[in-house]
């Protein structure tokens, strides 16, 4: 049961502090860091629980930021709540799942223990190989913002019986939004950005899935994301007219209809948590989506400017954490081929990165006669007009910097991750 004094029982509030702390973040409207939390809690902790027991605590405003989109020009909007309002969101955000967990769909996957963005592809290729292969692609217009509060608070009370839990939660829901210098009032949705928000929108979109599932409906739900399996075109069209005044008369949310469509799986179109699919033979296989692999060649782009004028050091570590994590992710579908090509790529990138830093004709020919040239060839190759960009592609640059010398001096590819 999920009551007032269970969310602020010590353990639960030491577990919130530690993911509060190993999640990171931002500072709020109140400036302060994740770091200087710890103290202020020793201090004013007991003053805090205290206040929201008396029902007179108050969130801060809501920090908004606004972080770029796929789409250029536009921008998703950020709520960062203080520090201290984000741990109290912790707290009661870990008793909410605890309560609700037993009873989530096996058909969502997101913000859930134990289930992740790999388990809800999995989920999509059985599907897909059970020969139901037309996909409702379902994109709710700003779902995060358009959260009707009624709806949500009603859903809450249905399970959580201490009005003082849902009472605060209403607060959260309330804070109002600092934007610049202007504080707005807040009367729809659950910000991006709050600690809480994951697991609202899950016990919001619980009744969707419900709803699918007594319909007999295939589907996989990553929180707003959505895809419904079906067996033919006309039955996805079906399946979309039917589930739309569900979701707009019962949940109070909207369709965006421009990106809500019906395709067949392996379309280019399809994209679902930055995977594609694609039909080998004739089994769904998933891949890393062609707009997944513009942003991983820019942001690698990005890492190997020759410009930044920073250690080949630092240039190797950033370039290894990025590329371990996206391979990581990206490693459950085919990639071999964009591996390869890619790593083709990037290691004329680090070549130049050497010939970048070399500078000097005589630091140039001593680096080339240490790796193996005679002095007279790397004299001659040192004092070459070509572009950076040409040298790099040279044959006497990759027999010198080969790319198993790369490998041991720490630089890692694609496919070094991906086996």
């Amino acid at each position: 049961m999920v009551t007032l004094e269970s969310i602020f029982e010590r353990n639960n509030m030491n577990l919130a502090y530690k993911r509060v702390v190993a999640n990171k973040g931002s500072a709020g409207v109140d400036s302060m860091e994740v770091q200087d939390f710890l103290e202020h809690l020793k201090w004013h902790g007991p003053e805090l629980v205290a206040s929201i027991k008396e029902g007179s605590y108050k969130p801060q405003p809501v920090l908004r930021v606004l972080i770029p989109k796929e789409e250029k020009g536009k921008f998703r909007p950020l709520g960062i709540p203080t520090v201290t309002d984000r741990w109290v969101q912790q707290c009661v955000a870990q008793k909410l799942s605890e309560a609700y967990e037993p009873i989530f769909s096996d058909n969502s996957h997101g913000f859930r223990p134990n289930r992740s963005c790999h388990s809800a592809l999995k989920k999509c290729l059985e599907h897909a190989n059970n020969g139901y292969r037309w996909v409702v692609d379902l994109d709710l217009a700003k779902f995060f913002d358009t959260v009707n509060h009624s709806k949500l608070l009603q859903l809450l009370s249905e399970r959580i019986k201490d009005g003082r839990v849902i009472s605060l939660i209403h607060k959260f829901l309330r804070a109002p939004i600092q934007d610049g210098s202007e504080t707005k009032p807040n009367t729809i949705g659950t910000p991006q950005g709050g600690t809480i928000s994951p697991v609202l929108a899950n016990v919001m979109l619980h009744e969707l899935d419900m709803e699918l599932e007594k319909r007999g409906h295939r589907f996989v739900r990553y929180a707003d994301d959505m895809m419904i399996f079906c067996g033919s075109r006309k039955s996805a069209e079906r399946t979309l007219a039917n589930i739309k005044p569900f979701i707009e008369k019962k949940l109070f949310l909207q369709l965006n209809e421009e990106k809500t469509k019906i395709r067949y799986v392996a379309s280019s179109d399809i994209k679902f948590l930055g995977f594609g699919f694609y039909r080998k033979r004739d089994e769904i296989r998933a891949i890393p989506h062609e707009k997944s692999k513009v942003k991983c060649k820019a942001k690698l782009k990005e890492l190997t400017q020759r410009n930044k004028g920073q250690p080949l050091a630092t240039f190797r570590t950033k370039l290894k954490e990025f590329v371990v994590g996206w391979v990581n992710y990206f490693k459950v579908s085919d990639m071999v081929k964009f591996a390869s090509l890619t790593d083709e790529w990037l290691r004329r990138r680090i070549r130049q990165l050497y010939w970048k830093q070399w500078k000097r004709t005589g630091t140039r020919v001593k680096a080339l006669v240490k790796l193996g040239m005679s002095k007279a060839q790397a004299w001659t190759f040192a004092n070459t007009r070509q572009s950076y960009w040409r040298t790099a592609n040279s044959k006497t640059l990759a027999f010198t910097l080969k790319n198993d010398f790369l490998k041991k001096m720490g630089w890692v590819c694609l496919s070094d991750c991906y086996r």
